[in-house]
């Protein structure tokens, strides 16, 4: 039976974060709907395949908000507030070298990028402009990465969600400004994300600054240039970079795909996909509860807070799947024509409508999962089922449903979601059978 008191800690987090995290996949449909009602449908195939690029890309270093998350959940339930702070400044030196190396490769990086995904010769041009212009906010973003998965880690789930929404609502305000105001069209989308991430790093840099005051635990110099320090950020984070580059290969593969088939197929897909990572994001809410809960729990040495967190931040969301479920299942063609009303997208869109109706259920396993083994530390195993889905299957099953198209393309993603739910519940249940929870976190 579920503790009243784990119901409240998981709400207390997973309310607002679920909040924060709708507003990241309701950005991309804003931008989406904008654009998409612009006489032109190149600018919203520039801007899909321009934000699956920075998107994919800006993912591929998720993990330094996940690593932070988990290593400052597990040292904030253990009493080390001197390491809750170390962990936030050398994941913030992380990130800002990153940051600034993308910025110094962005030519080739995005040449490379673009020639794997191929977009129309129409849609070429301006989706590269879009990439070069948004590439700019990558220290800003990579940064507030790491802002939010430490506050997230402390539990700070008010000031996180403060600080995703500033970054995504003022986002909108300028899609506003730049592509409806200034007729910047699908430029005006890169300007709009490139603004508002820098005012997002300047309020994450004011926030952290007074928490660390509260805390009254100062960052000091060796915490900085003592690169054994780095090695349980480096460790979780290495594990968690080729988890999520395989993520990224996945989605860029999958746009890519999409793309060859021209332009309406391509922004069919974005508006697809961008509806499943509003569920996804929507279930990210109760996911960053089990990163911080979880980890917390670890932290302490307390398995029975542990599993009771795993099995209520699981079921709230089941409950996000099943409403989601019916919502795509009942309404296609009010959501379709909320999004788009160009003549030529929206039948596209409903042709592979069906495929939507599955993901919700078929990923709740390993989009739930994903928080529980972040705050456990248990990245390898995150890691390892993600090379399996990616490359056992996933591939596989596009190679040999080609012939259906976009069909085919669907079938293999259906796939790899079915293949990961499946082994994190198996690694789930290996864990707690061996009682390795505990024992070690990698």
């Amino acid at each position: 039976m579920k503790s009243p008191l784990i119901q409240q800690k998981v709400l207390v987090i997973a309310l607002p974060m679920t909040l924060a995290s709708i507003s990241i996949p309701t950005l991309g449909l804003v931008d989406t709907a904008i654009l998409g009602h612009l006489a032109n449908a190149r600018f919203l195939a520039a801007v899909a395949a321009g934000s699956s690029v920075l998107t994919m890309l800006f993912w591929l270093f998720g993990f330094l908000r996940m690593g932070t998350i988990g290593v400052t959940a597990r040292a904030w339930g253990a009493g080390d507030t001197s390491r809750c702070v170390e962990v936030l400044a050398q994941s913030l030196v992380i990130a800002f070298t990153l940051g600034i190396l993308l910025i110094l490769l962005r030519q080739p990086l995005l040449t490379l990028i673009l020639d794997l995904i191929k977009p129309s010769a129409a849609a070429r041009p301006l989706t590269m402009e879009y990439c070069q212009i948004r590439i700019l906010a990558a220290p800003a973003t990579l940064a507030t990465f790491c802002a939010m998965g430490w506050l997230l880690g402390l539990q700070r789930a008010g000031t996180t969600l403060f600080l995703m929404l500033f970054v995504n609502l003022t986002n909108v305000g300028f899609d506003f400004l730049f592509i409806v105001g200034m007729k910047l069209n699908s430029a005006g989308a890169a300007w709009a994300s490139l603004t508002a991430e820098y005012l997002g790093l300047a309020l994450a840099l004011l926030l952290v600054t007074v928490t660390i005051r509260q805390l009254q635990t100062p960052i000091r110099s060796m915490q900085l240039t003592q690169w054994s320090r780095y090695r349980e950020l480096f460790r979780a984070n290495r594990h968690l970079f080729v988890r999520t580059a395989c993520l990224v290969f996945i989605m860029t593969f999958f746009t890519a795909q999409g793309a060859r088939q021209g332009d309406i197929i391509l922004s069919a897909n974005a508006i697809l996909m961008q509806l499943i990572l509003l569920v996804a994001f929507t279930q990210d809410g109760f996911a960053h509860a089990a990163e911080s809960l979880a980890g917390h729990a670890i932290g302490k040495k307390d398995l029975k807070d542990f599993y009771r967190i795993c099995l209520t931040t699981t079921a709230w969301g089941l409950v996000i799947a099943l409403i989601a479920t019916l919502i795509y299942g009942f309404f296609p063609d009010i959501i379709i024509g909320a999004i788009t009303n160009l003549p030529e997208v929206f039948p596209a869109v409903k042709t592979y409508w069906p495929w939507l109706t599955a993901m919700p259920l078929v990923g709740l396993a390993c989009f739930m999962a994903d928080g529980i083994f972040i705050g456990s530390g248990k990245t390898r195993a995150m890691q390892d089922s993600m090379l399996i889905a990616s490359f056992l299957v996933f591939l596989p099953l596009w190679y040999f449903s080609a012939p259906l198209g976009n069909h085919g393309l669907w079938l293999a993603y259906l796939g790899f979601l079915v293949a990961r739910s499946i082994q994190m519940v198996w690694l789930f249940s290996l864990f707690s059978k061996r009682g390795q929870w505990i024992a070690q976190t990698c």
